[in-house]
């Protein structure tokens, strides 16, 4: 009997063993308790109140930059005939022509100079409703027949209004009666190293082309890339500027055009680019549209930076702008100026370096007196010079 009750008391707590299991169960799978014994009702179909979730913008600030200018960025495709001689011959056409002087000299299959169509391409801006188009002067330089592109598919013809080599700019007028898109035009005076830059253009035939970098540097001067026939001081991005983007637009991140690409960097530290200030720019399109042509003060002089090698540099003397060539018959020689002097100041203006004196001469214009301050031989001195056309100087 004894065993009997045991045994009925080892099976009750089997079960009751089993039950707790089933329950440790029901709250893994489930989370909620559940008993074999006992039927519960769950919620099945809880309401679940919606979550607001944040607004994400479908356009990124380049977008909506782009879509404000875009319209106004227009291709632009030029023709030039090129005189070609493949064997390069400096003779009179009918010499090299003639059969007798072929066999006398030994020169089979001469032919006379001929000619081929070269054709270029390039970007430009739209920044006047009366379709005008700003772009580099390399695009349009000796072009006989040139098509823009606008954004809305149209292709029309244009006319150079007027380039300007010094400052690589040039001013399209495009044949028709429009309308014509605008780009909306920022202020250069205002942009700071860091803001973005946005690159606008056609690279290698790449219609609407975006690229997008920073201003790494400004008023970077022409020569310390080592161009020495241009008159600039370029806007340095590392947004990507290839071939076929001279004369695009670069924007600011509110899409205001800021600058026109003109150049870049293609040999050690590539991924450099470089853009016209859009004040200066549009500064020589309007005289390029008023005179043909652009006016360019200079007083005919080579400047140099002082440093401590300089032999007639003393301690006291640190700053201003070596002269180290003198035109001859320029206004710089004809208002006393001699090599080795240093410019420090002008119309009472502290000179620092060189490019001080660049940007104070054009600032001027020309044909009005300028008062500079030299050092010469450690005796300060006065001397009166006033600045001409480059255009219109005539070496004596």
């Amino acid at each position: 009997m004894q065993n009997k009750a045991n045994f009925r008391e080892s099976l009750k707590v089997k079960k009751q063993h089993q039950n707790i299991s089933v329950y440790s169960l029901s709250l893994l799978i489930l989370g909620l308790p559940f008993l074999s014994n006992q039927s519960l009702s769950l919620p099945l179909n809880r309401e679940i109140a919606p979550r607001n979730f944040p607004t994400l913008s479908k356009k990124s600030f380049v977008a909506d930059a782009v879509s404000r200018s875009e319209p106004a960025v227009v291709t632009i495709e030029t023709k030039r005939r090129v005189a070609t001689n493949y064997r390069n011959f400096s003779l009179p056409p009918n010499l090299l022509m003639d059969p007798y002087f072929q066999r006398l000299f030994g020169l089979p299959n001469l032919q006379a100079p001929q000619s081929r169509i070269e054709r270029g391409q390039g970007s430009g801006v739209i920044f006047s409703a009366k379709g005008l188009v700003i772009t580099n002067a390399h695009v349009v330089d000796k072009t006989d027949e040139l098509i823009v592109g606008i954004s809305d598919g149209r292709r029309i013809s244009g006319k150079v209004v007027g380039q300007d080599l010094l400052t690589d700019l040039a001013v399209i007028r495009l044949d028709g009666k429009g309308p014509w898109p605008q780009a909306e035009l920022g202020n250069s005076d205002e942009i700071e190293v860091g803001d973005w830059a946005i690159a606008v253009g056609n690279p290698y035939g790449l219609e609407k082309t975006v690229t997008l970098g920073i201003i790494s540097n400004l008023n970077r001067n022409v020569s310390q890339l080592g161009i020495s026939d241009k008159r600039l001081n370029l806007i340095q991005t590392d947004a990507a500027i290839n071939p076929g983007n001279s004369g695009g637009p670069l924007l600011n991140s509110e899409g205001q055009v800021i600058g026109i690409n003109t150049l870049v960097h293609s040999g050690p530290g590539a991924g450099l680019g470089f853009a016209i200030p859009i004040n200066k720019a549009i500064s020589i399109a309007n005289e390029l549209v008023i005179h043909g042509k652009a006016i360019h003060p200079m007083i005919g002089v080579n400047l140099s930076s002082i440093n401590s090698n300089d032999y007639i540099v003393t301690e006291q003397q640190s700053l201003g702008a070596l002269v180290v060539y003198i035109l001859a018959g320029g206004p710089g020689e004809k208002g006393g100026l001699k090599v080795n002097d240093i410019i420090t100041s002008i119309n009472r203006k502290l000179i620092k370096n060189p490019q001080d004196v660049v940007e104070m001469v054009s600032k001027n214009g020309i044909n009005k007196d300028m008062e500079f301050i030299v050092l010469r031989n450690r005796k300060k001195l006065l001397l009166t010079i006033k600045p001409v056309d480059i255009s219109n100087f005539k070496i004596p």
